[in-house]
């Protein structure tokens, strides 16, 4: 081998060598990259530190709204009781019997359909007297039936009343007439939306002086009103051809609380 080919074989060797050893380093850069992009892409990225914020609470206003509405009533009900006393229970209740025909027979008479009739309760029972000796011992018995009776032309009311106890007689008793509205749906109807104008106006009143604007309705409750009561009636003597009665006005009242946001 020749000096010049022995060179040539030598600088091949070192030449192999640099890129075995070239290779190497890349391969274990790569591998050395591959290491560390995992702990990069593990690593939580520094920021400024977020707080959730809470808007406030909006500024409430609660009211009360009050609608009363009234109309002449156009229905009376009429209760009657008839009573009868006697020695035994079975006279007693063939009394009250009498009566109660008789008392029928009356309102029918008037018009008042059988549909508005209706017997209400029904009784008998001992009558006790306290003796000598201070025991009770039963005297006698008392049956009684209280009937409602309803009169659809007010105007005939004291009429109604003058022909039952006419009819009646001493086993008769009124007991009391109730003027109402037939169909109170449209009177309670009426007051309610009177109810929500007066709870509107108090509260867009309180927002614009207190310098806000009315916002939205929140809630609405609605407080239920009271009907109307028994009206008394005065005795009637027994040829009494009418009783003078004053029907008035039938008031339905609704009363609302509502709860507005202020702006």
């Amino acid at each position: 081998m020749t000096t010049g080919h022995h060179h040539r074989f030598r600088t091949r060797i070192r030449t192999r060598g640099l890129r075995r050893t070239t290779v190497a380093g890349v391969v274990l850069g790569a591998l050395a990259l591959a290491g560390v992009a995992p702990a990069l892409a593990a690593a939580p990225v520094a920021g400024p530190a977020t707080a959730a914020v809470r808007a406030p609470a909006p500024a409430t206003l609660t009211v009360t709204g009050t609608g009363r509405a009234g109309a002449a009533p156009d229905i009376a009900v009429i209760s009657v009781a008839v009573e009868a006393r006697a020695k035994t229970g079975q006279e007693a209740m063939a009394a009250q019997s009498r009566a109660a025909e008789a008392l029928f027979a009356a309102l029918r008479k008037q018009s008042v359909a059988d549909r508005d009739i209706r017997t209400e309760s029904l009784s008998l029972f001992p009558v006790y007297t306290q003796a000598t000796d201070g025991e009770s011992k039963v005297s006698g018995y008392q049956a009684s039936q209280s009937v409602s009776a309803t009169v659809r032309d007010v105007n005939r009311t004291g009429q109604v009343v003058g022909a039952v106890t006419k009819a009646t007689g001493d086993a008769g008793r009124v007991d009391g007439v109730t003027f109402d509205v037939a169909d109170p749906g449209a009177l309670r109807s009426r007051a309610r939306e009177l109810a929500h104008k007066d709870a509107h106006e108090k509260a867009a009143q309180h927002a614009r002086l207190s310098g806000h604007r009315l916002g939205r309705l929140v809630s609405l409750t609605e407080t239920d009103s009271g009907r109307p009561g028994v009206g008394a009636v005065p005795e009637a003597s027994a040829d009494a051809s009418g009783v003078p009665l004053a029907p008035g006005e039938i008031e339905e009242q609704v009363t609302v609380t509502a709860v507005y946001e202020l702006l």
